[in-house]
């Protein structure tokens, strides 16, 4: 056979076996393929497939990495933690199979930090009011977060929204059973900037206790607190404490330098430092003012032994630390080797002699501070007046409170406040509007009007009129 003529037939075949795979092709189901199956300790990286059922022999996977829960110290000022929610396997299973990437559920932490962030940008926009009633509602909420509330009562401080600030810290301080540092020392700054000496003493000590008394920040402001209040011997005190804790403290290095104003209520006059011997003991640099240069020469000294000295720090020790039966021991242990009267020692002798509601002894400690060194240390009048409304001593109340406004002549205007309660309360209303007038003018001088003032002025103009109004 020629050559063409087999390659005619080789065609031929080749085209009619073409045919029948084609027919063929077209009748048979359409399938698609399968890949081969892979180990299972080699599944392959980005599936999107579920994880099949776990074995005995086989661990169980999830299908994205867990990232890491933040720890839970203790926050830093105006920090928010935010742990980390971790789906189900199932439903991460779910919500990458419908995105490439899965995106975390925000926390109550992270709708906080949000509404902090709206709150703050309100404020900078003129909403200041709006900004505050926002972080009040927040204030207000049913949870358990002391931590939250801390960083809203920083934002009600910083915008001076101070009555609400003092009501939230102490809610982050409660929850937090009394040991929350950063808390107690903010709630001190702000009782001190409003005059509430007492009670901004004991959130600085509440703070200082917390940290078994190594917190130089809160040595630092109990420090501006003795200052404010004349004790300058005690507040060059806490000023080196602080620095034994943060040796580059600014504040407190400018305070002990006298460089610095270092009180938000400035004193008249300064009480004496301590020496011993010829060595000063606390390099007092009291701040100077004109009101003080009018007083007299402030900073001088009295001088003891160094074993009178040390007593009087190991009282000033055990009253810090609650140990007040052994602070009044030390402290009369002083005055009696001082002669039977001593001004810091007999000052202080009556501050853990009302710790313990000891009060007529703590009046006749403060009695002999009044008589003998009350214009240098005019704290002794204030505490004398609280102790004699106490008592129900209510003239003698008003008049230790009138001394102690005078003598720091409006400075702290809370013995104002003090001052109109008492006269309240004998029922010399003129006089308890007159007073509650001037502390509320004097709020008003530093942008720092109390929110209830205008309903307390309105109810004691009530009262003098009915006072002076004819009885039937």
């Amino acid at each position: 056979m020629s050559n063409s003529i087999r390659k005619t037939s080789l065609i031929a075949v080749l085209t009619l076996l073409w045919a029948v795979s084609s027919a063929v092709a077209q009748s048979a189901p359409q399938t698609s393929p399968q890949p081969a199956p892979k180990p299972a300790s080699a599944p392959q990286s980005g599936s999107r497939t579920t994880p099949a059922a776990p074995t005995d022999s086989a661990e169980t996977k999830p299908a994205v990495p867990i990232p890491p829960v933040e720890s839970q110290g203790e926050p830093k000022a105006e920090a928010i933690s935010q742990p980390v929610t971790q789906p189900s396997t199932e439903q991460a299973s779910e919500e990458t199979s419908k995105h490439p990437k899965v995106e975390a559920t925000p926390t109550p932490a992270d709708k906080l930090r949000e509404q902090l962030r709206v709150a703050e940008e309100m404020a900078a926009a003129g909403m200041k009011r709006e900004a505050i009633a926002e972080l009040a509602v927040l204030s207000g909420e049913d949870r358990f977060d002391p931590q939250g509330f801390y960083n809203i009562a920083n934002a009600l401080a910083r915008l001076d929204a101070t009555d609400a600030a003092i009501i939230t810290y102490r809610k982050a301080i409660e929850q937090r059973k009394g040991h929350y540092s950063r808390a107690s020392n903010n709630l001190g700054v702000v009782l001190l900037r409003q005059g509430f000496w007492d009670q901004a003493y004991e959130a600085f000590i509440a703070a200082l206790r917390a940290e078994n008394f190594h917190y130089a920040e809160a040595s630092y402001n109990l420090g501006r607190l003795y200052a404010a209040r004349g004790e300058m011997e005690l507040a060059t005190r806490e000023w080196h404490r602080a620095l034994l804790v943060n040796p580059k403290h600014e504040g407190a290095l400018r305070a002990l330098a006298g460089t610095e104003n270092v009180s938000d209520s400035q004193p008249v006059s300064s009480s004496p430092a301590v020496k011993t011997g010829d060595k000063e003991l606390s390099r007092s640099a009291p701040v100077q003012n004109e009101k003080t240069r009018a007083a007299g020469p402030s900073g001088s000294s009295l001088k003891v032994d160094p074993e009178t000295y040390a007593s009087l720090q190991r009282a000033r020790t055990a009253h810090e630390r609650g140990r007040y039966e052994e602070a009044v021991a030390s402290f009369r242990s002083v005055i009696k080797r001082m002669g039977g009267y001593f001004p810091p020692a007999n000052l202080e002798l009556s501050y853990s002699l009302i710790e313990l509601r000891r009060n007529d002894e703590a009046i006749d400690s403060l009695l002999l501070v009044a008589q003998k060194d009350g214009a240098r240390l005019p704290i002794s009048y204030y505490h004398l007046g609280r102790l004699y409304e106490l008592r129900g001593d209510l003239k003698q109340a008003e008049d230790y409170y009138a001394r102690a406004a005078q003598s720091y002549q409006g400075e702290n205007s809370q013995f104002l406040l003090n001052l109109s309660g008492v006269r309240e309360r004998r029922g010399d209303f003129s006089g308890a509007l007159a007073a509650m007038e001037d502390y509320i003018k004097r709020k008003e001088q530093r942008g720092q009007k109390p929110e209830w003032s205008d309903a307390r002025l309105a109810n004691l103009r009530e009262k003098v009129a009915a006072a002076h109004s004819p009885k039937p």
